[in-house]
């Protein structure tokens, strides 16, 4: 395993490979934590900072933690349903990768990782600061798994690279599940696929799968933004994983997804219950109806469904549509 560290002077090496905002999250990180060395991670401060409208509470470090309740409602939901791109976030799904067990949904808060091509005049100078704070074996990706608790997502970009090798294999990836009850998604190499693959309740998402471990990569950021294919990933986004890819979202837009979702779900039985009466066209109830008649008849049934409370809420979010106006699914 090559030796994974960074130092402040290798600022401008990683900035290109970051998105913006992680440039000017790690100007201001020259002054590492203590527990890191010099490895790049975002203080409380700055992780408040830069998920300023997360409405949760948040776990020490400063990461948001959305409520298990709502990470919960995201089991009856599909990729289609997110919706991030409504809310002004066009770029948080991410397709292309493989999916370990496609009937099996990931959904959790993400704790990111980057690794990049190892750089000997960086990685030495780390790998000494590293050994001289007494630590016994090199610093490498398992520093941040033992970060994991449950309900988290190891987020890892690797640059999507598969030559590095393998991120985790079957004895990490059992970690993971045991850990997290949740996941993975790897922009970069898993291996010991025939050890992983049995994993019934381990959701997982990677570029692809490859014999040898994880080499000449160096460790540059723990919980900070990354880029997984073309999305750029916050620590505590919310993952959810479907057959389809997998989307990251911001936890200020968690709630008006799930609202969104259950809508949806209504309007989509209320039509089929339409369908099954044989008295319509498609057009005449789908996308939505246009009869007087028929709106009022949705309305009430989405108000029944929903129950006075939601049904206001709903309301008053969505004051420019009519109830028939129920976004949906094609």
């Amino acid at each position: 395993m090559a030796r994974t560290s960074t130092c402040s002077s290798g600022f401008h090496l990683f900035a290109r490979r970051l998105p913006s905002l992680a440039v000017v999250v790690l100007a201001g990180l020259l002054v590492p934590a203590l527990s890191w060395g010099q490895v790049f991670t975002m203080t409380r401060e700055q992780m408040i900072k830069y998920t300023a409208k997360n409405p949760y509470e948040r776990f020490p470090d400063g990461r948001p933690k959305v409520p298990d309740a709502l990470l919960e409602k995201f089991q009856d939901m599909s990729s289609e349903e997110i919706g991030a791109s409504r809310s002004g976030f066009p770029s948080q799904f991410v397709d292309g990768l493989q999916v370990l067990h496609p009937d099996k949904k990931l959904i959790g808060r993400a704790l990111t990782l980057q690794l990049m091509p190892v750089r000997p005049d960086i990685s030495e100078v780390d790998a000494a600061e590293w050994k001289a704070q007494g630590n016994q074996r090199p610093r490498d990706h398992q520093n941040a798994i033992d970060l994991l608790q449950k309900g988290d997502v190891f987020v890892v970009d690797v640059g999507g690279s598969v030559a590095s090798g393998g991120v985790i294999g079957d004895n990490l990836a059992y970690y993971i599940l045991k850990t997290t009850a949740a996941g993975f998604v790897i922009d970069g190499a898993i291996r010991d696929l025939d050890g992983i693959s049995p994993m019934a309740e381990l959701a997982g998402y990677y570029r692809g799968a490859t014999p040898p471990a994880i080499h000449n990569v160096m460790v540059t950021g723990i919980n900070i933004p990354i880029r997984i294919g073309s999305v750029t990933v916050m620590p505590g986004d919310v993952v959810f994983g479907d057959k389809e890819g997998v989307s990251f979202i911001p936890p200020h837009l968690v709630q008006g997804i799930v609202t969104a979702a259950q809508t949806t779900h209504i309007h989509d039985d209320w039509t089929k219950k339409k369908f099954d009466e044989g008295k319509y066209k498609s057009t005449d109830i789908y996308s939505r109806p246009r009869d007087p008649a028929l709106i009022k008849e949705y309305d009430e049934y989405l108000k029944q469904k929903l129950g006075p409370q939601a049904y206001e809420e709903y309301r008053k979010n969505e004051p420019g549509q009519t109830p028939a106006q129920t976004p949906v699914r094609r």
